[in-house]
């Protein structure tokens, strides 16, 4: 494998959500089950129908090219892309070739080429027989086209690049890009080369990836099969090919077309866009649109939480988390802050994960009573065990830290007189283990402070009872 050089250049479709399609008034709406329901006879073909451009997704793929430091375009235009398939209708799809919306600009390391607007197409049903169905309530969304540079080198960093553009896409709110739904769908174009030759070997496309996973295990399969065919002195051939998910290999569909058999032509039904003639389309208005990146997000949180690795990514992929952090970090002080940290992603995010909650914030507690909870722990009125079982009530059913404590007995003890009750009973009734401890073994004093924290109900404060243990130990 080191013999040889892979190089990978992505073509990723994303459907933007506009509230209409792109040309006409049809509803753009992923989730409808029922077939044929959002059609017009623009977006099923009629003969005479006229498109109208949908203003939004154009300010979409504008806001995207800002985001990824791309050359907007001063004049674009909408091209037909001809060929024939059943989903597609009017037997053309309208697209951009010669001027798209952007060009240029750069994400997660990857250059990209360019980025453009065109619609989408129907849904081909082949499960019901010898036959096949369209559901066109899928014909004409806005689909966002984004093509990298031919730079990309393995599968492991075409993964890392379709998941940061998923984040983006969700970040600007232009898209949901749920994969899964085919929302957002990759292709990757793939070719091996000798070590030392300067020249691409043959490209091969490999369309239609629906998962992150399905990206990565078909550019690994595709590379090894180039490697494969070209060791045993074949030639490989330039085709489409698609991905078998059970079988986890490529397969062939069909040769590789080019531009020109696409006959591409500007689409006489659609106006020429001058951008800078439209007010709404002026950098300085759509900066001001455009949150705050992944990014940059990033390195604030470094900063200002000291955060790093898989702990800022849970933060920076959950917007319900990255909340509940911010809102309640302005309640607590920098040591509370990363005890905060901490509880967020292990407890909150391990009871986030029964999907049982439906509270629009993700959560029935607000940022400040979980402060509450974060400071109680800090100042030892509850123990760790104790924060825990709290936070259990408040995901469910919301409510105040202190009264939650004080209703279930949780309230830390701190009391010395009432904790050498306990050590007192806990001593007596591990004499062995005391022994053990007295000869040298550590991990008996912990069995006795688990004992001693079960008596208590957790209400002992586990550092005054450990030393309680210790003191009390040393006079026998």
């Amino acid at each position: 494998m080191s013999k040889y050089l892979a190089t990978i250049g992505l073509e990723v479709h994303a459907e933007l959500s506009t509230e209409t399609k792109m040309f006409c008034r049809s509803k753009n709406d992923p989730d409808e089950k029922r077939p044929n329901v959002n059609v017009c006879p623009v977006c099923v073909g009629h003969p005479g129908t006229l498109p109208v451009i949908n203003k939004k997704a154009v300010e979409y793929v504008l806001k995207f090219g800002l985001a990824v430091h791309g050359e907007l375009a001063d004049f674009t235009e909408f091209d037909r892309k001809n060929y024939f398939y059943p989903d597609i209708p009017k037997g053309y799809q309208i697209s951009q070739y010669k001027y798209p919306l952007v060009k240029g600009g750069e994400l997660s390391g990857v250059r990209l080429t360019r980025v453009h607007l065109e619609e989408d197409t129907g849904t081909s049903i082949h499960d019901r027989g010898d036959y096949g169905l369209v559901d066109y309530n899928r014909a004409g969304v806005p689909l966002m086209e984004l093509v990298t540079e031919p730079v990309i080198t393995s599968a492991v960093e075409a993964g890392v690049f379709a998941r940061e553009l998923q984040l983006l896409l969700r970040y600007l709110k232009i898209s949901e890009a749920n994969m899964e739904k085919g929302e957002m769908r990759v292709e990757a174009n793939i070719s091996v080369r000798p070590e030392g030759q300067s020249e691409f070997g043959t490209k091969v496309e490999v369309k239609n990836l629906n998962s992150f996973r399905s990206v990565e295990r078909s550019i690994e399969f595709e590379i090894e099969r180039q490697i494969e065919l070209l060791e045993s002195g074949k030639e490989v051939v330039q085709e489409t090919r698609g991905f078998d998910e059970n079988k986890q290999v490529t397969f062939s569909q069909r040769k590789k077309e080019s531009a020109h058999d696409y006959r591409y032509f500007p689409d006489p039904d659609l106006p020429k866009l001058k951008i800078s003639e439209i007010p709404e389309f002026s950098e300085d208005v759509l900066r001001k649109s455009i949150p705050e990146l992944p990014v940059e997000k990033r390195e604030r949180y470094k900063k200002d939480f000291g955060l790093d690795g898989s702990k800022i990514e849970m933060f920076i992929s959950n917007q319900n988390f990255a909340d509940l952090l911010e809102l309640s970090a302005k309640h607590l002080d920098g040591n509370e802050i990363k005890i905060a940290v901490n509880y967020i992603t292990s407890d909150v995010a391990g009871l986030a994960k029964d999907g049982t909650n439906t509270n629009p914030s993700g959560f029935a507690f607000s940022p400040k009573q979980f402060a509450t909870l974060i400071s109680m722990y800090s100042s030892n009125k509850i123990s760790s065990r104790g924060v825990k079982d709290i936070l259990a009530v408040m995901y469910k059913d919301g409510g105040e830290p202190e009264k939650i404590a004080e209703d279930k007995g949780l309230i830390q003890q701190n009391d010395e007189g009432a904790i050498i009750a306990v050590v007192s009973e806990v001593l007596k009734e591990n004499e062995s283990v005391v022994n053990e401890y007295k000869e040298g073994k550590e991990s008996s004093l912990k069995f006795l402070i688990g004992q001693g924290m079960k008596k208590s109900k957790g209400s002992a404060n586990p550092s005054l009872l450990q030393e309680l243990l210790i003191k009390e130990i040393s006079k026998r």
